[in-house]
């Protein structure tokens, strides 16, 4: 299971090198045409961004990280005003597009989790390679993942462990974690990590460390990544014009589970094709659709000079010209913590 989603893959002694994820694959899917106006809902450091403009098109592109916006100052001042950077989360792109008088767009990706200069930045806290507060924000805003182990309950804790990081042994973590802070709350990575590798420690052969899928349940929730994908999913049915693609690049279950789910019930996929019952409400036109053989993964070439890409999944829709239907409760159910149950460990 990833961390996060990944751009590069950092060479050894020095600083990361920003590889674009399913690079061409995205731009192929996207449908790429001179002029088109385009956008990129997780800039990161760029990769995206720079393929799109090589193909003569307009960019718009967000990113929530500050510091993403900053370093993209240089690649938009090069690109003869068609990329056009805006410090948002991608939830909030139509409304983007729409102050950028944009119009309707013409494709538009997102590359969903933490990039990979986040990871790689120590200070950050995202991961378990450096000793770091435990921060995980990635607009440095709200609370952080110390506040969550240090304010929530216990079964709170637990509930966040299970469901955004399938970690098995959630309630001995939590267990852990709400004894041990009376006298020293968690405030560290490697303090963290140490203590879930003594009361969970990993099993013969598991070659992540055990403390893996906790610091993505934490990130996950210090970010709201999943409530957040979903309101970008149904923010970019609203923006993209009829024709337009609708590109997502996952990396781990949770995440393809709700763009899976998107696409299958904008789609009509499973939708009866017979007569309606009386009183049976007619469907809704579809408004996307989806070709068969997804999702798209990365090449053996790319697993091998991109370990970050292992776990990615490429899904992709066109829009039809029936109206947006806004937010779907049972995608948003996706999003949230189930009510308490029982769990191992």
């Amino acid at each position: 299971m990833m961390v996060g989603r990944g751009e590069g893959q950092p060479a050894a002694g020095g600083p990361a090198h920003h590889i674009p994820v399913l690079l061409d694959e995205v731009v192929s899917a996207l449908c790429v045409k001179e002029g088109g106006v385009y956008l990129d809902g997780t800039f990161g450091a760029g990769g995206y961004a720079k393929a799109i403009l090589a193909r003569g098109a307009q960019v718009i592109a967000l990113d929530r990280d500050p510091q993403a916006i900053a370093g993209g100052q240089a690649l938009a001042a090069s690109s003869g005003r068609r990329l056009r950077l805006v410090e948002a989360r991608f939830g909030e792109l139509a409304a983007v597009a729409s102050q950028l008088g944009a119009g309707q767009l013409d494709g538009l990706v997102l590359d969903i989790g933490v990039s990979s200069m986040q990871i790689d930045e120590a200070a950050r806290g995202f991961s378990l390679r450096h000793d770091a507060p435990l921060d995980m924000r990635m607009e440095k805003k709200g609370r952080t993942a110390a506040d969550i182990l240090k304010e929530d309950d216990e079964e709170t804790i637990a509930n966040i462990l299970f469901h955004y990081g399938e970690e098995r042994a959630s309630r001995r973590i939590a267990r852990a974690i709400v004894a041990d802070r009376p006298t020293a709350p968690y405030v560290s990575t490697l303090q963290l990590a140490a203590m879930i590798e003594r009361v969970a420690p990993a099993k013969p052969g598991e070659l992540t460390h055990p403390a893996t899928r906790s610091f993505q349940a934490l990130r996950i929730a210090v970010n709201d990544e999943l409530g957040e994908l979903a309101r970008g999913l149904f923010a970019a049915e609203a923006a993209l014009a009829p024709q337009g693609r609708l590109v997502v690049v996952t990396f781990h279950s949770l995440e393809d589970r709700i763009v899976k789910q998107f696409f299958a019930r904008r789609s009509g996929r499973g939708q009866a094709a017979s007569r309606l019952l009386p009183g049976e409400p007619v469907p809704h036109a579809p408004t996307f659709v989806v070709t068969a053989g997804q999702p798209i993964g990365p090449s053996e070439k790319e697993r091998l000079e991109n370990p970050r890409s292992r776990s990615a999944k490429l899904r992709f829709g066109e829009r039809t010209a029936a109206p947006a239907l806004g937010a779907d409760s049972e995608i948003v159910k996706l999003t949230r913590l189930p009510s308490a149950r029982r769990r191992r460990g």
